[in-house]
C-alpha cells in the first residue's frame, strides 16, 4: 500500500505537469521575459523567494521532471553566482537523492531479482567502485543526471555515498550554469552554453578520476616495490612457482609467445591432478564401475557373472594410468616447448627474483601456482591413528576391511562409492545434513539413496569428535543429536577439503597479503598486493577446480607479460563441474539452493532421464536435467545434470551460457539419436511446450477448421 501510494503521488505530479503546461514556465523564454518581475518579488521578500526556488528545484529533480537545467540559469540570474550556486547545488543533489529513493524504493527489488545474473559484475562493481563511476559521470554533464539518479538507485550504493558525490561531482557543471544564468540575456538556448571546447572540456574533466586511479595505482605499485632494489636486467620473463595445472598451462602460454619462462617444480610435474587427485580417483572409480557392472548382470539379461579380482593389481593399474599420463606433464615435453625447468625449493626473496638450488634467478614477474594440500581438520586424537588424504592414499595395497571416509563432499563421496564397491565395508561420516552439501537436496538423496543400495553406511548429522585406541581398535567417536556414537575401523580416509599452499617460500616476509580462508589475496587481474607477483590455481581460489586453474592460467601468464599494454579481467562468469559419483552429478551456474539464497527469480523446467530411449537401452534410466531459466524467457541462469555422462552432457550448456545461447537455440539443434545428449534437447522441448503461445495455437486451430471445409 505504502508504494501505491507513493506511485499515486509521484503520477499525479508528473501528470499536473503535463495536463496544465507546468513546463512552460521552466523554459528559457518565458524565464527571460519575467526576469524583471522574479527579480523585483525576490528584492521584496527574499526568504520566501529562496524558499520557493529552492521547493521547486528539489521537486523538479526529485520527480525527474524537466526543467532543471533552465531552472539552474535561473538560479544564477536571480540570486547572482554565490547565492545561486549554493541553492543549486545542495537543492540539485537533495532533488538527485529523492529521485534515487523513489527509484530505490520503488524499483530496485523488482529488477534486481529479475535481473540479478545479468546485474552481478554491475552490483560487485559498484560495491567496489561505486562512488568512483558515479564521480566520474557526475562530471560530465552530457550525461542526463536524472538518468543517473534513476539507475544508481537500482544499485547497492549507500545514500550518504550517493549524496557527498553527486554534490562534488555536478559542482563543475552547476558553477557553469549558475554563471551563465547571470549573462542570461545574452542567452538564446543551452547550446550557446555548451560548446563544442565546453563540451570537450567536461569530457576530460570526467577522465581526471580515470588519470587519477591510474596515478594511484602506479603510486601503490611504486610504494608496494618501494625497499626493493630492482635488477639492471632480468635472466627470464617469467618465473613459475609450481609445476601443477596451473603452473604448467601459465608456462606453455609464455612460451607459446616467445617468453623465455622458468618453472620450479619442487616434487613430481603434473600436480595433485596428475599424482594424487584427478587422474588417480578417475582410475579406481572406472575399476570400481566395471564391478558394479558385474553385480548388475542380470539388467543386461546375464543370469550370472563373476569377477575375482586383488585389490593390489586395482591400486597398481591406478598407478599404471599416472604413469601412461605422465609424459604428457614431463619435464621432458615442457623442456621441448622452450620451458626452463628447474626441479627444487623455491623461495622468493624479492618482487623480482627466486632463490632455487642456491641460485638466484631473477624476472620481471613471478607466478605462484603452489596448489592446495588436504585439509586436515582439529579432531582431538587423529594423530593417534594412521589416516589417508587423497596425497598419499595411492600408495595403499593392503585392502582395508572397515573403512571410514570423513567427509560428505565431491571427494568423499567419489572415494566412498569407489571403495564400496571393491567390496570393502564403507562408512562415510558428514556433520552437515546431507551429503554434496552445495547441490540441490534432491540431487544429495539421489546419490545418498544410490550410496545405500549399494552397501555403504552413509551417516549424515554425525559430527567428529575423538579418535581413540580402545583393544588395539581404532574408534571413532561421533556426535549424533546430542548422543555419541562410536565407529570402529581399521583404515581412516580424511577428505574434508583442501587448504593452499602458502607458507615456507617467502610470501610471509615479503608481506602478501593472503584471504580469511589462507587463500592468496588476488585481484581481477590475478596480481597480488605486490604487482610483480601474480597468482593462479588452487592458491588463488576462489574454485580448486583443475579446468578453474587452466582458465587463470592464461589471464595469469598474459597479465604478466603483456600487463603493461594492456590487462584481462579473469572471467568466472560460466564454471562448470562436476563429482564422479553414480549417478554422476554435474552443474554450471545457479541451482535452486542458489537462487533462493540469492533471491533471484526463476523458472524450473526438468527432464526425467527415465524417459530417454538411450538411456532405457542402457539400463541407465535415472537422473533428470534441470534448467533454471530467466521467467518468461529462454535464457538460461543454470543446470544441473544427474546421471550417466552427466560430465559429458553439460558442455553443451556451457557453451549456451558462455555465449547467451537459450533454450530455443538448443531445442533447434539436431542431437544425434540415440544418444545421452538427446535429454538436453528434450528438456529445450519442455520448457518451450510450457511456453507455448496458447492464444495464437487458439486461432491456428481455428484456421484449419476453416481450412477443411
Amino acid at each position: 500500500m505504502k508504494k501505491t501510494g507513493l506511485v499515486v503521488v509521484l503520477a499525479s505530479i508528473i501528470v499536473l505537469f503535463f495536463v496544465f503546461d507546468l513546463g512552460h514556465y521552466l523554459t528559457l523564454d518565458y524565464i527571460k521575459s519575467q526576469q524583471f518581475q522574479i527579480e523585483q518579488f525576490y528584492s521584496e521578500n527574499q526568504l520566501l523567494t529562496l524558499v520557493l526556488y529552492f521547493t521547486i528545484y528539489v521537486i523538479v529533480t526529485g520527480a525527474s521532471l524537466p526543467g532543471a537545467a533552465i531552472l539552474t540559469l535561473a538560479g544564477g540570474a536571480i540570486f547572482g553566482l554565490v547565492t545561486g550556486l549554493l541553492l543549486v547545488s545542495f537543492a540539485s543533489s537533495l532533488g538527485a537523492s529523492l529521485a534515487f529513493l523513489f527509484s530505490r524504493y520503488l524499483f530496485r527489488e523488482t529488477v534486481q531479482s529479475r535481473f540479478r545474473s545479468s546485474l552481478k559484475s554491475i552490483n560487485d562493481g559498484i560495491a567496489k567502485e561505486g562512488a568512483f563511476y558515479l564521480f566520474a559521470l557526475r562530471l560530465v554533464p552530457v550525461f542526463p543526471f536524472f538518468v543517473i539518479n534513476l539507475v544508481m538507485g537500482l544499485t547497492s550504493i549507500k545514500l550518504k555515498s550517493f549524496y557527498w558525490v553527486s554534490q562534488l561531482g555536478m559542482l563543475a557543471g552547476t558553477l557553469v550554469f549558475v554563471n551563465a544564468g547571470t549573462q542570461l540575456a545574452q542567452i538564446e538556448s543551452t547550446s550557446d552554453i555548451f560548446t563544442f571546447e565546453l563540451l570537450i572540456s567536461f569530457v576530460l574533466l570526467g577522465l581526471m578520476p580515470f588519470m587519477g586511479k591510474k596515478i594511484i595505482s602506479m603510486l601503490n605499485n611504486r610504494k608496494a616495490l618501494s625497499g626493493f632494489k630492482k635488477p639492471d636486467h632480468f635472466d627470464t620473463n617469467i618465473v613459475v612457482i609450481g609445476g601443477g595445472s596451473a603452473g604448467l598451462v601459465t608456462s606453455y602460454i609464455a612460451a607459446a609467445v616467445k617468453a623465455k619462462v622458468t618453472l620450479i617444480e619442487r616434487h613430481k610435474m603434473g600436480g595433485d591432478c596428475l599424482n594424487t587427485g584427478c587422474v588417480p580417483s578417475k582410475a579406481i572409480i572406472r575399476s570400481a564401475k566395471f564391478m558394479s557392472h558385474v553385480s548388475r548382470c542380470q539388467e543386461f539379461g546375464i543370469k550370472h557373472a563373476q569377477a575375482d579380482f586383488d585389490f593390489v593389481e586395482v591400486m597398481e593399474r591406478v598407478a599404471s594410468v599416472i604413469k601412461k599420463i605422465e609424459p604428457h606433464d614431463s619435464i621432458e615435453r615442457y623442456t621441448s616447448l622452450g620451458v626452463d625447468v628447474v626441479t627444487g625449493e623455491a623461495t622468493i626473496t624479492s618482487p623480482w627474483s627466486v632463490e632455487v638450488n642456491g641460485k638466484t634467478i631473477t624476472a620481471k614477474n613471478i607466478v605462484i601456482a603452489t596448489g592446495a594440500r588436504p585439509f586436515i581438520p582439529p579432531i582431538e586424537g587423529i594423530e593417534s591413528v594412521s589416516y589417508f588424504t587423497s596425497s598419499n592414499l595411492w600408495d595403499l595395497r593392503i585392502k582395508p576391511e572397515k573403512l571410514v571416509v570423513l567427509g560428505g563432499g565431491p571427494i568423499g563421496t567419489e572415494l566412498t562409492q569407489a571403495f564400496g564397491r571393491l567390496n570393502i565395508s564403507v562408512t562415510q561420516v558428514e556433520m552437515a545434513p546431507r551429503i554434496l552439501l552445495r547441490e540441490d537436496e534432491e540431487v544429495s538423496k539421489l546419490v545418498q539413496s544410490r550410496l545405500m543400495d549399494e552397501g555403504v553406511n552413509v551417516l549424515v548429522n554425525h559430527k567428529a569428535k575423538q579418535f581413540v585406541k580402545r583393544d588395539n581398535k581404532n574408534i571413532l567417536i561421533t556426535e549424533h543429536k546430542g548422543v555419541d556414537v562410536e565407529i570402529e575401523f581399521d583404515t581412516l580416509i580424511v577428505a574434508v577439503g583442501r587448504a593452499a599452499n602458502t607458507a615456507g617460500f617467502g610470501l610471509e616476509e615479503l608481506g602478501v597479503r593472503l584471504n580469511p580462508n589462507k587463500t592468496i589475496e588476488v585481484n581481477d587481474y590475478l596480481q597480488t598486493n605486490i604487482p610483480t607477483i601474480l597468482a593462479c590455481g588452487d592458491v588463488a581460489g576462489p574454485y580448486q577446480f583443475t579446468h578453474v586453474a587452466a582458465h587463470q592460467a592464461w589471464f595469469a601468464s598474459v597479465n604478466a607479460l603483456f600487463g603493461g599494454l594492456k590487462r584481462f579481467k579473469v572471467d568466472y562468469s560460466v564454471i562448470p563441474w562436476a563429482t564422479f559419483s553414480e549417478p554422476e552429478v554435474a552443474r554450471v551456474g545457479l541451482n535452486e539452493l542458489e537462487a533462493k539464497e540469492q533471491s533471484i527469480a526463476y523458472e524450473v523446467t526438468q527432464y526425467e532421464i527415465d524417459d530417454l530411449d538411450r538411456a532405457i537401452v542402457d539400463s541407465e534410466d535415472h537422473g533428470f536435467v534441470k534448467v533454471l531459466t530467466v521467467p518468461g524467457k529462454d535464457k538460461i541462469l543454470g543446470v544441473t545434470i544427474v546421471g550417466e555422462h552427466a560430465g559429458d552432457l553439460i558442455a553443451e550448456y556451457v557453451l549456451a551460457m558462455k555465449h547467451n545461447l537459450g533454450l530455443n537455440k538448443i531445442l533447434g539443434t539436431i542431437h544425434i539419436y540415440p544418444t545421452m545428449a538427446e535429454a538436453n534437447k528434450y528438456v529445450a522441448g519442455e520448457w518451450k511446450r510450457a511456453h507455448a503461445p496458447k492464444k495464437l495455437l487458439e486461432w491456428v486451430g481455428k484456421f484449419h477448421r476453416w481450412n477443411r471445409q
